[in-house]
């Protein structure tokens, strides 16, 4: 990714790696310069991350085009969105997140309930993939042909790759996800760049320590930029939560909603949850860096019943009832209940809260 005007920037400094023994996750990793090098290492890597995403449903990328110097970098800019703009700024550039179903802009602290009358001390800032689709902060505005390019690097280099071997993993043609992912086309995949704060031992004790309980995202795939201050957590597949590793300049990938619908429920949308850092880490702000990757809003969320694979080992839908939604249907739906629905405890699962979106169950574990 070569940006060649970069303004000057104060250099984000990172706090050290937990030194705490935690319960990781022993996490796949794809190496994508490898991975794209030929039609064979493809179909090789191509049944890797198959298997991947069926065991884990989370994986590392690394040699994923970005030299460690521009992923700096690119943290240096999301912390100017919290740390260089104001409060009264931020409030002008607040999302329609109720209203509209679209996090383009601010979330603001305290907007989501997490548990027993505690709500979320994040705050994300979020860019479509057209950076001048809105208008920013100012503090923001001369960073934005960098975070266009981010962008661009991260569909139509990182996603696209993937998406190509995620394809090849159903035995469809490997541009099958990738041409329902338009570059051009309307739709909300987006740059997001976030910060966690300290809670009080109040809200932990009220909470549990958790910050965002279990969920799934609802694009295809999400990338997070990894980050040494430790939090995330997945649900492996023996029911366990496992802690995610830090890897110095990799890729942390997780499959969403819009892919288990595309895929007949063959790759599961991924389980994951936040919860307090460790000890070592407790009182640090947590910035991360994201690109949530989804399919154009006119797509059809139905599986891709023509991959061989598929019609081998059958096809489960996420909707029983009624026609698939649409892309835009789905994430407006998703991300105006996020935080917001009053949720159901599961008649099946202790633990498990449920609400219902355009028909389809969706689950949040606490």
């Amino acid at each position: 990714m070569t940006v060649h005007s970069r303004p000057n920037l104060a250099h984000y400094a990172h706090p050290p790696p937990t030194q705490v023994d935690l319960d990781f996750a022993e996490l796949p990793i794809v190496d994508l310069a490898k991975a794209l090098s030929s039609p064979s290492e493809k179909r090789k890597w191509g049944a890797f991350v198959r298997e991947a995403i069926l065991n884990h449903g989370f994986l590392y990328v690394i040699n994923a085009g970005l030299k460690p110097e521009e992923t700096g970098r690119i943290f240096d800019i999301a912390d100017v969105a919290f740390s260089q703009v104001g409060d009264q700024e931020k409030a002008q550039y607040v999302a329609k997140i109720k209203e509209n179903g679209s996090f383009q802009g601010y979330k603001p602290r305290r907007f989501w309930h997490i548990d027993n009358g505690v709500r979320d001390q994040l705050e994300h800032y979020n860019i479509n993939r057209d950076v001048n689709k809105r208008d920013h902060p100012l503090p923001l505005c001369p960073f934005v042909p960098e975070i266009g390019h981010f962008a661009k690097h991260n569909h139509l280099h990182i996603a696209y790759a993937l998406l190509q071997l995620l394809a090849i993993g159903l035995e469809l043609p490997e541009d099958a996800f990738v041409k329902l992912h338009n570059y051009a086309a309307t739709g909300e995949s987006y740059v997001r760049f976030m910060k966690y704060y300290p809670r009080t031992s109040e809200d932990e004790m009220k909470t549990s320590n958790v910050w965002l309980k279990g969920h799934t995202d609802f694009g295809t795939l999400t990338i997070l930029y990894s980050q040494p201050v430790s939090g995330l957590q997945i649900l492996d597949r023996s029911g366990d939560w496992k802690w995610v590793r830090h890897i110095d300049n990799a890729l942390v990938i997780n499959t969403g909603d819009a892919l288990e619908f595309l895929s007949g429920g063959f790759y599961r949308a991924t389980i994951h949850r936040v919860i307090q850092p460790p000890l070592d880490q407790q009182g640090y702000t947590r910035l991360g860096v994201f690109y949530f990757a989804m399919p154009d809003d006119d797509v059809v969320l139905e599986p891709l019943s023509e991959s061989p694979l598929l019609k081998r080992v059958g096809i489960v839908r996420k909707n029983d009832v009624g026609p698939p939604p649409t892309m835009e249907k789905w994430r407006r739906g998703r991300t105006a209940a996020y935080g917001q629905s009053e949720l159901k405890q599961s008649a099946a699962s202790d633990g498990v809260e449920e609400e219902v979106i355009n028909g389809v169950v969706v689950k949040h574990y606490r």
